[in-house]
């Protein structure tokens, strides 16, 4: 394994066959197919391991293994692939306020991505789980941006700015962060935390999620869902390790290892 990413093989995994040209067509493509093809999964923090975030790492278990990761995992990926056609790329970090109220002050423990392109700022990000954006949004505020999914928009307040999305009918905030750039070892050192401290809710608890065409898969616990584009949400509750490897396995595409450990770990999941 060299310093140089794979290109074909990253463009095989997520059945990429367009232009690679540095241009926002292809970066709304790959982020697209990237989302749709790479799960979000956490099985390495539930089981005690912290996720490897060097190329050869990232590589060997997002490309190669048919696995998929958490936030630094898939922002550190698609940063790497997008360097090497010539993007020009900034790792950003985020506050999470998802589920929460909006003025709780969390840690900056989400990665994003800052790409500049024919002199215009733009948001990417294929690592937030459930609700992970789908397309490219330029960095301007108060601006309600189309996605493949639902639509996203930027609210700046107080030298941050808010991301949301419309869920519902309802704007819900996502995280809130700023633009200083954020280098390798910063992402490390959160990585180790939030994979390592016994409260993390990455090591207490299984989330998956994958945003195909026209519907989300969300995986929390034992609590499966269906979100259909425009359209309903179906539940059902996974009761048996079985049941969840097969939802794992064939719903999200996760290769999963025959690992008694991570079988222990779902076994423990709260009904």
């Amino acid at each position: 394994m060299t310093d140089a990413i794979d290109l074909p093989r990253y463009f095989q995994r997520i059945d990429h066959s367009g232009s690679t040209e540095p241009t926002l067509a292809t970066l709304a493509a790959l982020v697209r197919a990237h989302a749709a093809a790479i799960p979000f999964e956490n099985l390495d923090p539930l089981v005690g391991r912290t996720p490897a975030l060097d190329l050869a790492g990232l590589e060997q278990k997002l490309v190669r293994s048919g696995r998929g990761g958490y936030c630094f995992e898939h922002n550190l990926l698609l940063s790497h692939v997008l360097r090497a056609l010539g993007y020009q790329v900034r790792g950003l970090a985020a506050r999470v306020v998802w589920n929460q109220p909006e003025d709780r002050i969390t840690p900056r423990s989400h990665m994003l991505l800052r790409v500049e392109l024919d002199g215009q700022a733009h948001i990417v990000d294929v690592g937030f789980g459930g609700i992970t954006l789908t397309g490219v949004l330029r960095l301007v505020a108060d601006v309600e941006q189309a996605t493949p999914h639902e639509p996203f928009r930027l609210v700046e307040e107080g030298g941050y700015f808010r991301m949301q999305a419309l869920v519902r009918g309802e704007w819900r905030s996502l995280y809130r962060f700023d633009l200083q750039e954020q280098l390798q070892p910063d992402y490390e050192v959160t990585n180790y935390f939030l994979s390592t401290n016994p409260a993390s809710h990455f090591r207490t608890g299984l989330s998956a999620a994958r945003a195909l065409p026209d519907r989300r898969l969300a995986l929390s616990n034992r609590n499966f869902a269906v979100h259909h584009l425009g359209g309903e949400t179906e539940r059902r509750v996974l009761d048996t390790t079985d049941e969840l490897r097969r939802v794992l396995g064939h719903e999200f595409e996760i290769a999963l290892p025959n690992d008694h450990e991570l079988d222990q770990a779902l076994a423990r999941l709260p009904h």
